[in-house]
This record gives C-alpha cells, sequence and structure tokens, in this order.
C-alpha cells in the first residue's frame, strides 16, 4: 500500500520529474520541480490554493514516482519526453503533430539539386525554410528548375555523365542536361549561387533579367518566348509578394499568441524568417478549467520544439511565461546557437502579437463546432465501438490486411489507429516469406506471428520504444469468423489476451458488422464507430495494395511464371505461347500441361500445384 504522506517525507531536495498515478495505475501528469521535496509536497497541502485543475487531479492520485536529474535543463528535456510518451490526461496537451517542408539544395554535390524535404537533416546540403504550404514550396522548386535549368534527377555526376539519353525537362528546356556534359561544372556552379541568391529573398536582379528578356524577345518578334518570361516573370512578383512584413534586422523568429476557453485553447504562431512572414498556422489544445494562460503557453512551447526540426532565434509571446530562463537554455542546445524568449512592449512586434492573438481568438470561435465533429468522429467513434464490443477503454486499434495477385508478391499490411487517428509513424509492411501461392489465412498467421512474436523480444530486451514494443487494446481483422480465429490461435501460442474484433463484410465487400466473442454484432451504419471502421478497413486495405504495387513496380519484367519451380524460360515460352493468358493456365489440368513440348510429367504437376 502506498502511503502519500509518508513517501513525501523521502522526497528528495533535488531538481527532477515526477509523475502522478491513478488508481489504474495509469500516469495522469507529468511535471518537473527545481527541488522535488518542495514541489510535489505543494500538490498535497490543504492550505494553498491550487486551482481547479490542479484540486481535480489531486483528488485520483494514488501514487507517485519520480527521476533525479542532476539539472533543471535535464528536468524539463525528461518532462518533454515523457509528455510526448504517455500524453497524461491532465497535462496541457498539443493535439497536433505537424512537420513543415524545406526547400534543400545539396551544395557538397558536383552538380547540386533542388529538392524537397521534411527534415532538416545533419548533412553539408543547404536548408531554406520551413516553409507552413507544401504547395507553396513545389510551386517554388519548379519555378527555379524553370528560371535556372537546374537538374531534377537523381543520377550521380559526373560518374554517369553520358551513360543515359537527357530526360524530358532538356528537350522542355528546363534543365540544362549536365547529364550529357552540355553544361561545365563552373557555369552550373553559377546557376545554383543564382539559386541561393533567390531563396535568401534577394528577388530585384532576377526581376530585372526577366523583363528585359521578355522584351528582349518581344523586340525579335519571338512572341512565345517573350510569352513564356512574361509567365515567369509573374511566378516571380507573385512570391515576392508574399513577404509581407519586412524586419530590417533580417532575424528568423516564431510570434505566438493564444485564446482559451473552458477545455479548448487555439495557439497562433507567425513565422518569420530572414525578416519576412513567411506564413502562420494555428493550433489546437485541449486544456483543464482554470488554466492559466501563461502555464498554456509554456506547455504549448515544451511540446512543439520539442518535435519540430526547426527553432529560430527568438520567440515573442504577448506575456511573460514561467521557466523562461530554462526554456531559453534548452531551445539554445537544440537549435546550436542563443534562442531568446521576448514580451515586446511596443513597436511592430507588439502589433503582430495583437495580430496573432486576434486570429487565435477568430479560429476558436469559428471551429468551435468543428473541434466537437472531430471530437465526435475520433475519440467519440472510438468508445461507440468499445461499448458495443463491452471492453472498458480503447486507445490503440491495429487492423491487418493482406495483397497479392495470384499468390504472386504476397504482402500485409498493419496500420494503427490511437484515438481514433491514423498514427502513421507505427504503420508496417510485410513480404510474407513462408507462403507460396494465395493463401490469406496462413499470410495473416505469418504477419501475426511477426509482428507479435518482435514486439515480445523487443520488450524482453527493454527496448520499450521500438518499432512493435506498444500492443494494441483491439485488433480489428478484415474479415469474419476464419479471420479472427487465426489471430486469437497466434495470440493463445504466444501466451498474449488480447481483443480480436473481425470486420464482416456483405457481398458488396463493405462491413455490415462486427464479429466478436464467437457472434456477429450489427452495428448502425450511420453512426460514428461505423464510419471509422469503414475508415480504418480502407487505410489497412490501402497501405497493402500501395506496398504491393511498390514491389510489382520494381519488377515489372518478372512474370508470376518465374516463381514456379522447375520453369525456366524455355517452359515459360511454351506456356505463354500455347495459353492466352493466367487465367487459362490456371483452369488447365496436368494432362493439358503434359502436351507442352517442353514439359514433363513432374514439371507439368508443379504448375498445377502452384495455381492449386
Amino acid at each position: 500500500m502506498f502511503d502519500i504522506q509518508e513517501e513525501l517525507k523521502k522526497l528528495p531536495g533535488k531538481p527532477g520529474v515526477y509523475l502522478m498515478h491513478d488508481e489504474k495505475d495509469e500516469i495522469i501528469y507529468v511535471g518537473k520541480a527545481i527541488s522535488l521535496k518542495n514541489r510535489v509536497r505543494q500538490y498535497f497541502q490543504t492550505s494553498r490554493s491550487k486551482g481547479v485543475k490542479i484540486d481535480q487531479m489531486v483528488t485520483h492520485i494514488t501514487r507517485f514516482e519520480y527521476i533525479v536529474t542532476d539539472s533543471e535543463l535535464e528536468a524539463l528535456v525528461l518532462e518533454c519526453n515523457l509528455i510526448k510518451e504517455y500524453r497524461p490526461k491532465y497535462n496541457t496537451m498539443l493535439m497536433d503533430d505537424k512537420t513543415y517542408p524545406f526547400i534543400k539544395v545539396t551544395v557538397d554535390e558536383p552538380f547540386p539539386r533542388i529538392m524537397m524535404a521534411r527534415r532538416m537533416a545533419k548533412d553539408k546540403a543547404k536548408y531554406f525554410g520551413p516553409y507552413t504550404s507544401a504547395g507553396a514550396v513545389k510551386d517554388t522548386i519548379e519555378l527555379i528548375r524553370k528560371i535556372y535549368k537546374v537538374r531534377s534527377c537523381n543520377r550521380r555526376l559526373p560518374r554517369d555523365t553520358g551513360k543515359e539519353r537527357p530526360c524530358l525537362n532538356y528537350h522542355i528546356h528546363q534543365c540544362d542536361a549536365p547529364c550529357q556534359g552540355y553544361v561545365s561544372q563552373e557555369d552550373y556552379r553559377r546557376s545554383i549561387d543564382e539559386v541561393l541568391r533567390f531563396l535568401n529573398g534577394n528577388f530585384d536582379s532576377i526581376l530585372k533579367e526577366l523583363e528585359q528578356k521578355m522584351m528582349r524577345a518581344s523586340e525579335n518578334m519571338e512572341f512565345e518566348k517573350a510569352i513564356e518570361y512574361r509567365e515567369l516573370l509573374g511566378s516571380v512578383k507573385k512570391i515576392s509578394q508574399k513577404q509581407k512584413i519586412t524586419d530590417t534586422a533580417g532575424n528568423d523568429r516564431d510570434i505566438m499568441a493564444m485564446a482559451a476557453d473552458q477545455s479548448d485553447a487555439v495557439v497562433q504562431v507567425f513565422f518569420i524568417r530572414g525578416g519576412r512572414l513567411i506564413g502562420r498556422d494555428h493550433f489546437y489544445l485541449k486544456i483543464m478549467e482554470g488554466e492559466l494562460p501563461g502555464e498554456i503557453l509554456s506547455s504549448f512551447i515544451k511540446q512543439f520544439y520539442a518535435g519540430t526540426p526547426y527553432i529560430p532565434s527568438e520567440l515573442m509571446l504577448p506575456q511573460e511565461i514561467e521557466d523562461t530562463e530554462v526554456l531559453e537554455e534548452w531551445l539554445s542546445q537544440k537549435r546550436g546557437h542563443k534562442v531568446q524568449i521576448k514580451v515586446p512592449k511596443k513597436g511592430t512586434k507588439e502589433k503582430l502579437v495583437e495580430l496573432a492573438a486576434r486570429n487565435a481568438q477568430l479560429v476558436l470561435q469559428t471551429d468551435r463546432e468543428r473541434l466537437k465533429r472531430e471530437e465526435g468522429r475520433t475519440i467519440g467513434a472510438v468508445k461507440e465501438i468499445a461499448k458495443l464490443l463491452g471492453l472498458e477503454n480503447i486507445v490503440r486499434m491495429e487492423a491487418y490486411d493482406i495483397s497479392n495477385i495470384s499468390g504472386f508478391a504476397s504482402v500485409g499490411s498493419m496500420v494503427v489507429y490511437e484515438k481514433g487517428r491514423p498514427k502513421k509513424n507505427d504503420y508496417r509492411k510485410f513480404k510474407i516469406k513462408s507462403v507460396q501461392g494465395p493463401d490469406d489465412y496462413a499470410s495473416m498467421e505469418e504477419v501475426l506471428t511477426r509482428r507479435f512474436r518482435h514486439g515480445l523480444e523487443e520488450k524482453k530486451e527493454g527496448r520499450e520504444g521500438g518499432s512493435f514494443t506498444a500492443f494494441p487494446d483491439l485488433i480489428l481483422m478484415d474479415g469474419g469468423k476464419g479471420q479472427v480465429n487465426i489471430a486469437l490461435q497466434v495470440l493463445d501460442n504466444l501466451h498474449l489476451t488480447i481483443p480480436v474484433c473481425g470486420m464482416v463484410k456483405d457481398d458488396n465487400h463493405r462491413t455490415r458488422g462486427l464479429y466478436f466473442d464467437n457472434k456477429e454484432i450489427p452495428i448502425d451504419r450511420n453512426s460514428e464507430g461505423f464510419k471509422l471502421i469503414t475508415r480504418i478497413q480502407d487505410e489497412a486495405h490501402r497501405f497493402a495494395i500501395e506496398f504491393h504495387r511498390k514491389l510489382r513496380s520494381k519488377e515489372q519484367v518478372h512474370s508470376v511464371l518465374d516463381d514456379i519451380p522447375g520453369v525456366g524460360p524455355a517452359r515459360r515460352k511454351d506456356l505463354m505461347k500455347h495459353f492466352a493468358s493466367l487465367d487459362e493456365i490456371r483452369a488447365a489440368t496436368v494432362e493439358d500441361l503434359k502436351r507442352l513440348p517442353s514439359m514433363n510429367e513432374k514439371s507439368a504437376e508443379e504448375v498445377y500445384q502452384f495455381f492449386h
């Protein structure tokens, strides 16, 4: 029995992180402290006013644990990691998990390329951004290729020079074909230098150059060229006009403000890069009643910058927050250069913060109903499913599917949904290894066995962050009794107890009900639970087909006949000559197959068995 008052006496006066548990032993709150002894004791002192949120939380605490660190900064990093891992109920939770694209220039290559990147890797390339719109990044890259004629291929140059013909981009005048040696490395590098100046916001020279080319083409009556230059000129002007706010210091900074009601908050962020406002975005958070704006902003900063690949040199906030110094130290370590958190009092920066606040309030007002609908589609739908199946709590669901063509290149897919939302980082693909031919049951048995055996091995080795460590609260099978029994048999062999539910389909291959606990359960087709089940089923099917299609594209010349033991080039040629399609080969008897000149009884039997 955990005696809270006795354990409070044992707390050390050192920095660290504390974790509060409820009666189900779930972590409901994670916090950090300069002194664990002083901080944790405050929760249980009746004389202190702690606010509605903390008072409510304390009533559910049955035990706590703590981790001592050497500094408050270490405690902050650990707190961020634990909040992200456990998503405790009483912590302010960031609901979005977004990544922003960069434009990457591979300046370390002899003939550099320009491409979109989702992460800023530790390589020798130059990165520009992040940008809030992937569409804008793609448009900008396309424009750069049209103007500067830089390559988009993945050829290793100059090693591969002249090995293949130039691609379509050369023929439509969007690449100077360095792959053929048509442009020298020095001239190509000068184009890349112009690209770098363009991406740094120096538009004047390119605007002037395009205008001169347009006028020259017009004077020479080369009207098609003139129109092309005019369109390029318009595109550059459009990009340059997006930089609406300029800062002579040219710094990178994020400006943020928030709006909140009883349970929801919106944080609005303006992204300023190189002194220019490149975009904005808003983020939804779940909060507890009585939570102060400074606490919400502090929680947002910890979670957002723990996951984003780029950290600016300055953060502008509407008010002071707790832990400013330690947050600055943590952000500076992540960035590799000094980061400052400021509260502007006058001038343009203050007006930008006010603008961000107005935007946040507007988003909160207009999106309140959408947020409620979204919660119904996700968490509400999961609760419907749990109630229908008689399960207490479902957070993580996993669904599986098999894809093949006549048993060729069979693959399995595993998709994961948490709290009704897809968790794509946890999706997994499987190449079927032990099954020959089209046997979906045996293929599913292999996939499930490999998935859960791998998870058990990771847990045994203490790899809690492993890719298969997290086990689901419910397994969804794309089928009825047969598929469910396969899954239950695998779990039984591995001594695991996880509920398994089948998605029973009608004649049109659409879910009509659920198979659970040896009976089919009807489900309301208009309910959010049914819609979520359908989305999961479609996603598992899509992911499997996408993987199978990718494998097929890699082996376009590979015939199904290549997989048949004993069938070489001569017999394959015979089969293709005498039968019009795979269906005809599949329908052939052993006697039919033996009549082929290259076939003997053994090879005819192998072909027949492969398809049957």
